[in-house]
């Protein structure tokens, strides 16, 4: 693995995430490598000093995984092949009976994994709450309770927690708190400074920025922690492969530039969306005036938004638009539209959903980096075409969506 240079100067975000990995020290190649090969010519029998065999590690993967580290402050990295693979990864922590407090608004993967694969098949525990208020989190912590687990900006509400008030709860408790970073990545926050104990990525997303790769990671600053998380990484064998490790190195170059642009843009259709008279609720990060906790510098490029009509007529919507493509995922450099209660929420039963404001009439942006006045045209468009449909309360509506997603 390419070593840092101890004496390097303190870079700013713009310049970190161009710069975060070094050249590559045996040729010194200013791409890294793909080192695409499954196995190394070792120096001697149980020599291990080097590389052995990739799925414990890889020079490519290594580059990737000291970058992650670097940008997010902490001391490890691990990288996955996907994001619920790294979740899973933070779960083999844990044992039968322990107990886990979640944010109640979070990505449907991570439920889906969380109610029907952790909590039956091997008893933990979860309690999900509201997380903005930090009291919440204490008042479900028991004696049980080994592991915090929030999104901030949450999936798919864009709720805000304020990190270190959560990790005061926590450190009092003597439990873990991660937080998943996807949507806001190191560029616009950094958990570990807040006192989280892990950050959590779906390096597809932003990482990446380019919709042609899946990964996860993992980052800490607790070393021991990490070589714990190292352990189960190689034993259980979910590692990102050495040319999705490069794809995704190649993305966090441009990082700065493209978040800073669909920011940007997000503000500019947030606002649009604000005074249209279709819509019926908002959420975007500072639109509503309140300043952003954990340093963030922007509200990031995810928008959602409600209208008051029931699912067929959303259906209408969010096929309707020509620029924003109907797709799973977000972090791209093209603009995608969603419908979480049939997409990526769709595994969440609908009662649940409803409770925590996942209804119908739900629908999630992500912002690229277009023309923003092409995005607010096309969303226009779309509108358009829903006011033509028939308008029905979206929470008393019988008509449920279609059944669970794969995403």
């Amino acid at each position: 693995m390419p070593q840092k240079d101890e004496n390097a100067r303190e870079f700013r975000p713009e310049t970190k995430v161009v710069r975060s990995h070094p050249h590559d020290p045996q040729t010194g190649a200013v791409s890294t490598p793909i080192y695409q090969t499954a196995t190394f010519k070792l120096a001697a029998p149980g020599d291990e000093s080097g590389y052995v065999y990739t799925r414990s590690a890889n020079p490519t993967r290594g580059a990737l995984e000291s970058a992650l580290a670097e940008l997010e402050g902490g001391k490890v990295g691990l990288t996955f092949a996907s994001g619920l693979a790294a979740t899973n990864t933070v779960f083999n922590l844990l044992k039968a009976g322990d107990h886990v407090v979640a944010g109640d608004d979070l990505y449907g993967g991570s439920v889906r994994q969380f109610d029907q694969v952790h909590s039956p098949n091997t008893n933990i525990k979860i309690t999900y709450v509201d997380a903005r208020d930090p009291r919440n989190v204490e008042n479900a912590i028991t004696d049980k309770t080994k592991l915090v687990w929030i999104e901030t900006p949450t999936n798919p509400l864009l709720k805000l927690y304020d990190i270190a008030p959560i990790a005061d709860v926590t450190r009092k408790n003597e439990a873990l708190l991660a937080v998943d970073n996807t949507f806001a990545t190191p560029y616009l926050q950094r958990p570990l400074d807040f006192g989280a104990d892990l950050v959590i990525h779906s390096l597809t997303k932003y990482m990446a920025g380019h919709s042609d790769t899946l990964g996860g990671a993992l980052i800490t600053k607790d070393e021991k922690l990490g070589e714990r998380l190292r352990f189960y990484q190689n034993a259980v064998g979910a590692v990102l492969a050495p040319f999705d490790s490069w794809l995704i190195l190649r993305g966090i170059k441009t990082l700065a530039v493209r978040l800073d642009r669909q920011a940007e843009n997000a503000l500019a259709v947030a606002r649009y969306l604000e005074k249209h008279a279709e819509i019926k609720e908002v959420f975007y990060p500072g639109l509503d005036g309140v300043p952003l906790p954990n340093k963030m510098k922007t509200g990031g490029g995810m928008v959602s938004f409600k209208v008051d009509y029931d699912f067929d007529s959303v259906k209408t919507l969010v096929m309707s638009t020509k620029l924003f493509t109907l797709a799973e995922s977000l972090g791209g450099v093209e603009s995608l539209i969603n419908h979480p209660a049939s997409m990526t929420h769709a595994a969440i039963p609908r009662e649940t959903r409803l409770k925590y404001g996942i209804d119908d009439g739900l629908v999630r942006l992500s912002i690229g980096i277009e023309n923003s006045a092409d995005l607010i045209d096309d969303l226009g468009f779309a509108l358009k075409a829903l006011s033509g449909s028939r308008k029905k309360q979206t929470v008393t509506s019988q008509r449920s969506c279609p059944g669970e997603s794969p995403s």
